[in-house]
């Protein structure tokens, strides 16, 4: 860690902290202590809209910035007379001359942007907004985030491109305390915070969840969005620890676009291309398209993979208060699946190339989605929005088995794998509605932010599972063996089986899974004003869930010409909960929050209690404390939070050793008797363009331990949680300081650092043997300990670099990803470790349309 902060301290994070306490703009440091002013207004948009995307900017300068959400603003500028170029994407701009006097602020009149033809050019805005002033929209309720009693944090376009990131891993290095906690089969990156993962429930790409079972695209983003800790009363039934939602570019009336193409190490390559414009000459219709192709090889022996992406969006002003977004979503990725390198007996195998997968498997992943948003402004104070929204995802994988019952013991089999093969087929389609209503209004003395909403979403999903075929000479056993390799080395020459599978094709299906969940939900959430500094934020939602499954099973070992079903299985569960939530925000000053907040989420259970039901859903507690401070005239933000998630009614096996074992009315009864806590500190903070840098930081300590179980110690801690990670990037401009140098305004470098602590892979130890209840004996009764074990996976330090450059309509971006060349692992268990990437290279050429 100490090597860590040195680098920064070393990159310039320091000057660039000192730099941001002279305020947004220090071009000419001195000049400016002795003739800069500052000039405040409001803009106003004729039609009522929110003037956040409005641009102000003094003429002939790079100065500028962008109104809050109620068009207010504040802007720093040079002592005399100024121009002052107001303008927005289908408003017809206006100047306005004043007065900058030294030390002394201006104050504007209020001023309204009317309805033009005239397009807005594109323009260098240095100012831009904090990370305390852009409101998340998948929080639903229009609320400053300086006023949110919850930790927030948007990833912008602009660090998208100066990072040249290419995968969600890239974006998440700007975000402390959310991780990537393992890539099982290479095909996805699995997501994590707080100790708690990121499922298809927690994942949402402009408000709608989507399946992450698949490597969402990059290319296509205008922003990231986190909303940290519980969104329950959002959304229902999101695992603890937060929501991340990816929102993709938007139509644009004036017409513009980029063409580019990427390439890099191992065989990159990656054409892509945004358009944008009106239709014809209408100021009512609005189209956007863009899209990519990629394909590479991969530093791991034997993987490559293929993905077309296309993400088109039309944009319908129906009524000068009502707008209709239509979005839709195109990915189909093809990749060999990768199960890594290997474990023998819960030691991790060196190698960074190794494959052991067979050379025909493939993932093969199609996910088309479709979303209709109707916004319309009631009038100033109230807004509806509708969303109605479809998702179809089709999975085939043929993949050898993962690397299991690895030969440890020495000698001359020692790493010999029986590899087998595996094989499903899965297809999803997801339905969801939602409508919400949004508004301001005062009773008495106190101001009301209020959201009143209700959703329901639907899953269908059917999985086909295939298994082992019959043996030709042992009709009662099955053929599970395709080969027998050596992990160590695959090349090995090894006697093989007599009688071992031929392909996927020999595999016969094994069972057929009908599932339909279906999901409602009604919230209601208020954001009460009792004065300037203390606001409230209380709200309740309640869920329901109903989870039907048919499952139709099949002989197996009989079930050579896949034959209809011998057996079904039919399960139903009804769930419901309420999660409340209560928020206390107090704002000594203007520019500082403090807040202390308290919700729940839910958890549905599958297991059966002693008594033969179905198990209530398990309910988590979450509490969180912080403060969130905007500081030197708005340039730098840092928020610190620290939080506490308690499940204290963990699903868990009641012991046969336990009296009620034997009145069971099922054999595998559970007991909500077990606890898990996570409990940790975060710090986020980003920085403005000042004097041309740009600064983003963070820190997060996490510990996630069983504080309550039967069957392991108390305060072990889970696995795949990194105890600490921490994160910075810096990104310099030359633009701002040699504006008049030809050669060196397109100029632009970066560095980006991000170092992940200790974690644990592997399996987590039982103190007891769950089938008996005891303390674990051998086979002669002997004392002994649990065949489970946990790995320690290095931690690790990235470094990337980037230099850009910028002529006209062109643009070159390099960068180097990984410089230091170090090593380490995403793990499951201990049967997918996954070597990180090693040191790459890459360089994007663009052209702006």
């Amino acid at each position: 860690m100490r090597y860590f902060f040195a680098l920064l301290l070393a990159s310039g994070l320091l000057p660039a902290v000192v730099a941001a306490q002279s305020g947004p703009d220090l071009r000419h440091n001195t000049q400016r202590k002795a003739g800069a002013g500052t000039i405040t207004g409001r803009v106003i948009l004729a039609d009522g809209r929110p003037a956040d995307q409005v641009s102000v900017r003094v003429k002939g300068t790079g100065l500028g910035t962008t109104p809050a959400a109620d068009g207010s603003f504040r802007l720093s500028a040079p002592v005399g007379w100024q121009v002052l170029l107001v303008s927005s994407l289908g408003y017809a701009p206006q100047e306005i001359t004043v007065e900058v006097k030294n030390a002394e602020t201006t104050e504007l009149a209020a001023l309204t942007l009317a309805r033009g033809e005239q397009k807005l050019q594109e323009v260098t805005v240095t100012g831009g907004k904090s990370l305390n002033q852009r409101p998340t929209s998948v929080g639903k309720l229009p609320i400053a985030p300086l006023d949110n009693p919850q930790s927030t944090l948007t990833i912008e376009r602009a660090v998208l491109e100066q990072q040249q990131a290419l995968r969600l891993s890239d974006v998440l290095a700007n975000v402390s305390g959310v991780y990537v906690m393992g890539t099982t089969g290479g095909a996805q990156e699995e997501i994590a915070s707080r100790g708690f993962a990121y499922t298809s429930a927690n994942t949402f790409k402009n408000g709608v969840r989507f399946n992450n079972g698949i490597m969402p695209e990059v290319s296509s983003l205008e922003r990231m969005e986190v909303l940290k800790g519980s969104a329950a009363i959002l959304y229902g039934n999101v695992a603890a620890g937060g929501v991340l939602n990816l929102v993709t570019k938007k139509p644009r009336f004036e017409r513009g676009g980029s063409v580019g193409l990427r390439v890099g190490s191992y065989g990159f390559v990656k054409p892509q291309f945004d358009v944008y414009g009106a239709v014809g000459q209408s100021d009512k219709v609005a189209y956007r398209l863009n899209g990519t192709y990629e394909r590479g090889d991969s530093y791991r022996d034997g993987v490559q993979g293929r993905r077309t992406y296309l993400n088109p969006s039309v944009l319908l002003r129906l009524t000068p208060r009502t707008e209709l977004l239509v979005e839709g979503d195109y990915l189909r990725d093809n990749r060999t699946p990768d199960y890594g390198i290997g474990a023998i007996d819960y030691q991790i195998q060196e190698s960074r190339s190794r494959f052991l997968n067979v050379p025909d498997a493939r993932n093969a992943t199609s996910q088309t989605s479709a979303t209709a948003t109707l916004t319309s402004h009631l009038n100033e104070a109230w807004q509806v929005r509708a969303i109605g929204a479809f998702q179809r995802y089709d999975n085939e994988l043929r993949s050898a088995a993962r690397p299991t019952g690895i030969i440890s013991t020495p000698g001359s089999t020692y790493g010999n794998w029986s590899r087998g093969l595996q094989r499903t087929e899965t297809a999803e389609n997801y339905y969801l509605a939602q409508l919400d209503l949004t508004g301001t209004f005062r009773t008495g003395s106190l101001g009301h932010t209020l959201l009143v909403g209700a959703d329901a979403d639907q899953y269908n999903s059917t999985v086909v599972a295939y298994t082992n075929p019959r043996s030709a000479t042992r009709p009662t056993t099955a053929v599970s063996t395709y080969d027998v390799i050596n992990i160590l080395d695959p090349r090995k020459e090894i006697t093989q089986p007599v009688e071992r599978l031929t392909g996927f094709n020999s595999l016969v299906r094994n069972s057929l899974t009908k599932g339909n969940t279906r999901r409602a939900g009604f919230y209601a959430q208020d954001l009460l004003s009792l004065s300037e500094r203390v606001k409230v934020l209380a709200g309740l939602r309640w869920s329901y869930q109903e989870t039907p499954s048919d499952v139709f099973n099949y002989n197996t070992v009989a079930n050579v010409n896949n034959k209809i079903a011998d057996t079904y299985v039919e399960t139903r569960r009804y769930d419901n909960a309420f999660s409340p939530r209560l928020g206390l925000v107090y704002r000594p000053i203007k520019t500082t929050s403090l807040f202390a907040s308290y919700a729940n989420s839910f958890t549905p259970n599958a297991g059966i209690d002693l008594q033969g039901n179905t198990l209530p859903p398990s309910l988590i507690d979450q509490y969180e404390a912080g403060i969130k401070n905007e500081l030197f005239n708005g340039a730098l933000s840092a928020n610190v939070t620290a939080y506490r998630i308690v499940n204290s009614n963990q699903a868990q096996a009641v012991l046969p050793t336990d009296p009620r074992f034997s009145t069971a009315a099922t054999t595998s009864p559970q007991e909500l008797a077990g606890q898990v806590t996570s409990k940790g500190v975060e710090v986020d903070v980003q920085s403005r363009p000042v004097d041309g840098f740009s600064l983003i930081a963070g820190y997060s300590y996490n510990y996630t331990a069983y504080t309550r179980s039967n069957i392991y110690e108390d305060g072990s801690r889970l696995r795949y949680n990194p105890a600490h990670t921490a994160n910075a990037s810096l990104f310099y401009n030359f633009n701002t300081r040699f504006a008049s140098n030809v050669l060196l305004r397109g100029l632009n470098a970066g560095v980006t650092a991000y170092y992940v602590g200790d974690r644990l892979g592997g399996r987590n130890n039982r103190i007891l043997n769950p089938a008996t209840g005891r303390p674990w004996v051998d086979a002669n009764g002997n004392p002994t300990t649990d065949a489970f074990k946990l790995i320690a996976v290095p931690n690790y330090f990235l470094f990337d670099a980037s230099l850009g450059y910028a002529y006209e309509r062109l643009s070159l971006r390099v960068k180097v990803a990984n410089l230091l060349n170090e090593l380490s692992y995403n793990l499951h268990d201990d049967n997918s470790v996954n070597p990180i990437a090693p040191r790459t290279f890459s360089a994007t050429l663009g052209y702006k349309l």
